[in-house]
């Protein structure tokens, strides 16, 4: 058997103990590890074992994890802890024999896993990037073949980038050619995550010596099947941030692989790779959102802690207005996160745009919030050894790269900018029938299982700023004149000023003008209003408790938008102190809209510094007191 995990079951085997992948073949239901009894295979359950691994001694133990960042070493107990409770289940399709049936669950157990470690989340999680070009390429044979080797623990690796082409698919250099009936790989990778660590890559490669469109193809390279000598791993790169994972690359020197290598058609890896990224980039912003997680529960501790002027900080208006506009952040990044990964089951065909806001989006709005929060600990943001705050300064840094990740804030406003004049708001009315996220986003809502067939390069419409119309009419017929409906309807003019400003924008031809990546940015903030709106139209739960009486939330995070589209209200910063007070004054609130969905506090319990080891000294509190001018 394998080793037990602390607050876990016997693990499974070790990474790399699956078969090569040497021929296509089924995998029999039987293959499936089944989890053990004691296990609780939902969000909730892995917040539960990611609180007892957390203890001192755990393989979450932040100690543990701050050690393995000062030796830049990877984070490896805690890595098999995750496989020990089952999460590479979760990265396989359920009709592959996994457990992934919902985006937005997924979304949400990484996000659980990021609240407590970037570093650990990005390290585990990249399996799930490197398998989904043969999952989005539904062929059941290399399909069923990689589902054995990722339910048996073996990460996965995405081979897309090359020394010196940044986001350029369109410039890899990296080499298939046909050798017999097979093939043979020249050139390099790098930096690409977990590329030295495990045994498989997925290696988008140019099969065509002039590439262009067609001249790519997608790879499933297992580098036990390989000749010695043929595949050379290159060195880790020291990193800013995620400075355990492993960052390095590959070098191919005619690595010979089989026919049934080949992902998808030959000649057709460029268009599997950006319908991939369409899922990817959604499943990257639980990063962000795990980040924000952390960045609060730190942020909710130090106002009830922090005295100043002879009266505690959160007393002061400047820390609250701040604070609150930290909560409103965190709203409107789960808004949109949600919104997306649940318009990957109901409109697929749409993700080639929902995708591209919501990465661009998300990370830029908790990267704000982060250093809202960083100006407000002061010294203890900066500093990382002291008590209780010293994690900061690691959070700041881990999540610098998220915005980096499956094509930059600026690749993915590109790509928004270039299809604007067919997205503008009021180009043509929502057809009839067409699926509203309101509904999508009901609590009662089942969607179907994800279908990688229906993704497009190219999407037709935008259903949900496209639903702002009739969202903002529901409101307004609900609640007349009240303050919120006053802010939907400010959202909707300046959703409709941004149409006639891109209706007004000339084409040209290269890269997209300043101006239009300003108006793309324009977008996002419409679309997140749009969002956020939805999802308070489709969940009546929302408008009652803590954080929804008076429309509160919602008001907070339309405030937020309307101020980055030149519109603010005049009761902005009141609406920002009242979230921020009652981020202190109602300590047991989750700081979340979905904590009731995803399980757990919304606000990593994790993320307090941690008990004294047995026979321990107790931590020196005068170390935080040494700051108090910060």
């Amino acid at each position: 058997m394998g080793r037990r995990l602390p607050g876990g079951r016997a693990g499974r085997p070790r990474r790399g103990g699956g078969a090569p992948v040497t021929a296509p073949g089924a995998v029999p239901q039987a293959a499936r590890r089944d989890t053990a009894a004691d296990v609780d295979p939902t969000v909730a359950g892995l917040e539960t074992a990611l609180a007892a691994w957390s203890r001192p001694g755990g393989p979450f133990d932040p100690a543990l994890l701050a050690a393995h960042e000062e030796r830049e070493s990877f984070p490896a107990e805690a890595c098999a802890a995750l496989d020990s409770w089952g999460l590479p289940e979760f990265y396989v399709p359920a009709r592959h024999g996994g457990r992934q049936e919902r985006l937005d669950v997924f979304v949400a157990l990484l996000r659980r896993i990021a609240a407590r470690d970037l570093t650990v989340a990005v390290a585990h999680g990249k399996t799930f990037l490197g398998g989904v070009c043969v999952w989005a390429a539904d062929e059941d044979g290399p399909a069923h073949l990689l589902a054995r080797q990722v339910l048996a623990g073996e990460p996965v690796a995405w081979g897309l980038t090359e020394p010196g082409g940044g986001s350029d698919l369109l410039a890899g250099a990296l080499t298939a050619t046909r050798h017999g009936s097979g093939w043979r790989l020249s050139g390099r990778k790098w930096p690409v995550n977990n590329a030295t660590r495990g045994n498989l890559m997925c290696v988008l490669a140019r099969t065509e010596p002039g590439g262009g469109a067609r001249g790519f193809t997608v790879f499933l390279l297992d580098r036990r099947a390989t000749p010695a000598g043929t595949v050379r791993p290159l060195p880790k790169m020291p990193t800013h941030g995620i400075r355990g994972a492993d960052i390095s690359g590959l070098e191919f020197d005619d690595a010979r692989l089989p026919a049934h290598a080949v992902v998808g058609p030959v000649g057709g890896g460029l268009e599997l790779v950006l319908k991939s990224l369409q899922l990817t980039r959604i499943v990257c912003v639980s990063l962000s959102l795990g980040a924000g997680d952390h960045a609060l529960g730190l942020l909710r501790r130090f106002l009830g802690e922090r005295r100043l002027y002879g009266r505690g900080l959160a007393d002061l208006p400047h820390a609250r207005d701040v604070a609150g506009r930290a909560v409103a952040r965190q709203f409107l990044a789960e808004s949109v996160a949600h919104t997306a990964a649940l318009a990957a089951h109901h409109v697929p065909e749409q993700l080639s745009v929902v995708s591209a806001v919501t990465k661009a989006f998300v990370p830029s709005l908790i990267a704000g919030q982060l250093r809202l929060v960083g100006d407000l600990l002061g010294a203890r943001g900066f500093l990382t050894d002291v008590e209780g705050y010293g994690g900061f300064a690691k959070l700041e840094r881990d999540h610098q790269v998220v915005p980096l990740f499956d094509g930059s804030t600026w690749v993915n406003r590109a790509g928004l900018a270039a299809v604007l004049p067919l997205l503008r708001p009021g180009r043509r009315p929502a057809p009839d029938g067409a699926d509203s996220p309101a509904r999508w986003l009901r609590e009662d809502s089942c969607p179907d299982p994800l279908d990688t067939r229906r993704l497009r390069l190219m999407a037709p419409r935008d259903a949900v700023l496209g639903a702002l119309p009739g969202l903002v009419a529901e409101l307004g017929a609900e609640e007349g004149e009240s303050a919120t409906a006053d802010l939907a309807r400010a959202l909707l003019a300046a959703c409709e000023r941004l149409g006639a400003d891109i209706g007004a924008l000339r084409p040209a031809a290269g890269p997209p003008s300043t101006a239009a990546l300003r108006l793309a940015e324009r977008y996002e903030w419409c679309f997140a209003g749009a969002a956020a709106l939805a999802l308070h139209r489709a969940r009546p739960r929302l408008r009652d408790g803590v954080w929804g009486a008076d429309g509160l939330w919602l008001r907070g995070v339309l405030a937020l938008v309307l101020e980055a589209l030149d519109a603010a209200p005049a009761d902005a910063t009141q609406v920002y102190g009242e979230l921020g007070t009652l981020l202190t004054t109602v300590p047991d609130a989750p700081a979340t809209l979905l904590g009731g969905d995803l399980g757990g506090d919304g606000v990593s319990g994790g993320q307090e510094a941690p008990a004294p080891r047995s026979g321990a000294p107790a931590p020196d509190v005068r170390r935080s007191e040494e700051v108090e001018a910060a």
